[in-house]
């Protein structure tokens, strides 16, 4: 194939939501690039972009897919992503990489939550936005409404390129305003008859060609002013205009398109290799250094590596963007990520799974290498010398969770060693080895998402694991002060063990007055302190302990024993055995046996007056609140509302978000294990929601009591 320069590169994000039929325009637009001779379809499972066996099994995309197009003497780098919010991840990255993003509308339902959730990630990477309104002929094609509520999703940057003149089953017309045409075809599609707009539509097609020109004009004051003199601008001076608009985001351009029979496929990607905006002509990327990388192919080679897929007879196949430079085959890199060296033996081109070597990509340009040593996603290569390093993909919270674990134990560390591989082909698969929960934790963005890791496991390889419901990481504090002691005394021929300990615990809140007097009941106890120890609680919070012993009761060297005895317990608290937080303690008193006094009886003697105090100092449970954002069609509200609350949710507001409901609230973690799930089915799939961590509160008596029994149970059974 051809070798491109960067000013002859173009990259492209294919998004939308899940049945818009982003993988069918994908194949239509190969098939007019001429990449492909015949047209796949999903239902069929032989399209280019759906080629992975789970895809194939589900019937839609899971993986986003890289291709490119050679056409109009340029290079289109397109990214195939999947529409499913679980998948969103792809679309992440895709938009990152890329510098243009093409959102499919389904005609029939019009802007959906998923249609609104890519378009807000295309705005905080601000990125420019074409829509192509997808199955105009569809039964229940709507093209005048969809394009009302995409202004009031979008605002009044919608400009539309296109109109249909007969929306529906029978669609097979419409006129272009930006070329004053009229397109129309046969019932399979293919190649358009193009000619005059017919007389019952120029007036329509004039209105809307002046929008445009007023929207291309806005973006440049030459045009501008070439504008206000003749009143119209040449097609040349449109594309610069609509490229400017493009690229400050005044303007998204809408077209029309019947991926299924290839109608205004064509058209669309004229648009894109004339109009939409070049490799160079975006801001550039700057690396963690806050330095500005400009795409020169003369420049050192630097390379980000955005996607890693294992695929069958091949193994490990990395996706990177050349940030700069020019690669070659056989370069040396260093991975300044890891710190390790990689030679990139050879670099391909990529349609799906067909590979096309070549013999060098230029700044800007996308491309694939094989069976590196030591590269993960998310790393930079660099030539010697060259020291960029780039981390600008911020991926979203997980929205579900489940523990995972081997069908037979022995596989443990097999599974280990899948899961990591799995991370880096989509990093919104989180996997956490939970010391605190003594559990695999895996991490996505919903139900259906961790089914697909599942699937994959079990099916490509062969390994049967069992998902269950995660435990929670409660935590354990206290309420008031207490005070307890504890006689650590044991003799059984030779060396004895001794060891007492006098403490009193309480709440700690920050900022908290040195302690002084305490009461308890009658007896009164001064405190004196002579040394203070703030530790602070990797899982959150503090232990304060206060040495405040007098007289040489205990012996200083038992001091740090007594605190191991303490952390012993803040890490397995005495109420459920989850880690305790917030508690300060005074030892103020205890006795030591000149001869059997040692360390470990000083730990065991701090360890249990630190539980009966602990257990008398009002305990309380404490238990994860997230913030939760819901998006929801307003039909479904009260729905949505209803269930949040069975799920003890503190609603914090509502208000309406460009055509939606947005429902924010406070829900804990533990009620949250089947939203994603559940939402979908109170909606029907038209919703989505976000959660991130908020704080830790208190839990009501009835959860406290039923946590407490549970945990006693399982104490006795053990």
């Amino acid at each position: 194939m051809n070798v491109y320069q960067t000013n002859e590169i173009k990259n492209i994000a294919l998004l939308g939501s899940k049945g818009s039929g982003k993988t069918t325009l994908a194949e239509a637009m190969l098939y007019e690039c001429g990449v492909i001779k015949r047209r796949g379809t999903v239902e069929q499972n032989n399209t280019v972009c759906d080629y992975f066996p789970v895809e194939k099994e589900y019937g839609y995309s899971v993986f986003s897919t890289v291709f490119y197009a050679e056409f109009l003497n340029k290079k289109l780098n397109v990214i195939d992503c999947p529409g499913g919010d679980d998948f969103v991840g792809n679309a992440v990255t895709a938009l990152n990489v890329t510098d243009t993003g093409v959102i499919v509308v389904n005609g029939q339902y019009g802007v959906e939550v998923g249609t609104q959730n890519i378009f807000r990630t295309a705005t905080r990477v601000n990125k420019p936005v074409i829509f192509a309104l997808n199955q105009l002929d569809g039964e229940k094609a709507d093209y005048d409404n969809v394009m009302e509520q995409m202004r009031e999703h979008f605002g009044n940057r919608i400009v539309a390129i296109q109109y249909p003149l007969n929306a529906g089953p029978g669609f097979n017309a419409m006129i272009d305003v930006l070329l004053m045409k009229k397109y129309s075809w046969g019932p399979d599609g293919g190649a358009p008859i193009i000619e005059d707009i017919p007389a019952d539509q120029l007036e329509r097609a004039r209105e809307l060609n002046q929008k445009l020109v007023e929207a291309a004009a806005e973006n440049d004051e030459t045009l501008m002013e070439k504008f206000f003199e003749k009143g119209s601008l040449t097609e040349d001076e449109m594309r610069e205009g609509i490229r400017k608009g493009l690229v400050d985001r005044s303007i998204y351009p809408v077209f029309c398109v019947s991926a299924v029979k290839d109608m205004g496929v064509r058209r669309m990607m004229e648009f894109l290799g004339n109009v939409v905006p070049f490799v160079e002509d975006m801001p550039a990327p700057v690396d963690i250094e806050g330095r500005e990388v400009k795409p020169d192919s003369n420049g050192p080679v630097s390379l980000y590596m955005f996607k890693t897929t294992v695929e069958p007879h091949i193994g490990e196949v990395s996706y990177f963007k050349v940030m700069s430079g020019t690669l070659k085959p056989g370069a040396d890199l260093d991975n300044v990520t890891r710190g390790s060296k990689e030679r990139i033996a050879q670099i391909y081109c990529v349609c799906g799974q067909i590979k096309n070597s070549v013999d060098e990509l230029h700044a800007g340009d996308i491309g694939a290498t094989v069976k590196l040593k030591d590269v993960r996603t998310g790393n930079t290569l660099d030539e010697k010398g060259c020291d960029y390093a780039f981390d600008f993909i911020k991926y979203p919270e997980p929205k579900y969770q489940r523990a995972v674990r081997p069908a037979t134990e022995s596989d443990a560390e097999k599974l280990n060693g899948i899961l990591t591989r799995m991370h880096e082909e989509d990093p919104t698969w989180i996997v956490e080895q939970s010391k605190e929960l003594k559990q695999t934790i895996v991490k996505g963005q919903g139900e259906f998402h961790l089914r697909t890791l599942k699937w994959r496991v079990e099916n490509n390889d062969k390994l049967p694991i069992i998902f269950e419901e995660p435990r929670i990481p409660y935590r354990e504090t206290i309420t008031k002060a207490a005070r307890a002691d504890y006689r650590h005394k044991k003799q059984s021929g030779g060396a004895g063990q001794f060891g007492e300990v006098h403490l009193i615990v309480e709440p700690y809140t920050e900022g908290m007055a040195a302690p002084d007097t305490y009461r308890f009941g009658n007896q009164e106890y001064k405190m004196s302190v002579r040394d203070t120890q703030e530790i602070p609680l990797e899982w959150g919070g503090k232990l304060v302990v206060h040495n405040c012993i007098v007289g040489g009761a205990i012996d200083a060297r038992f001091i740090p024993a007594i605190v191991k005895g303490l952390m012993d317990r803040m890490e397995q608290g005495p109420l459920t055995g989850s880690y305790a937080r917030d508690v300060r303690v005074c030892i103020y008193d205890g006795k030591m046996h000149p001869v059997d006094s040692n360390e470990i009886s000083f730990r065991l003697a701090a360890r249990n007056a630190f539980s009966e105090a602990f257990r008398n100092s009002g305990p309380k449970i404490l238990e994860p609140v997230y913030d939760v954002e819901v998006l929801v069609p307003s039909d479904v509200m009260g729905d949505v509302m209803s269930d949040l609350q069975g799920r003890r949710a503190i609603i914090m507001g509502m208000e309406s978000d460009s055509g939606f409901e947005k429902i924010v609230a406070k829900v804990p973690l533990k009620e949250m294990g089947s939203y994603s799930t559940a939402l979908s089915s109170i909606t029907g799939g038209r919703s989505s929601f976000t959660m991130q961590f908020a704080s830790y509160e208190l839990v009501p008596s009835d959860v406290q009591e039923k946590l407490l029994k549970d945990y006693a149970e399982k104490q006795a059974e053990e």
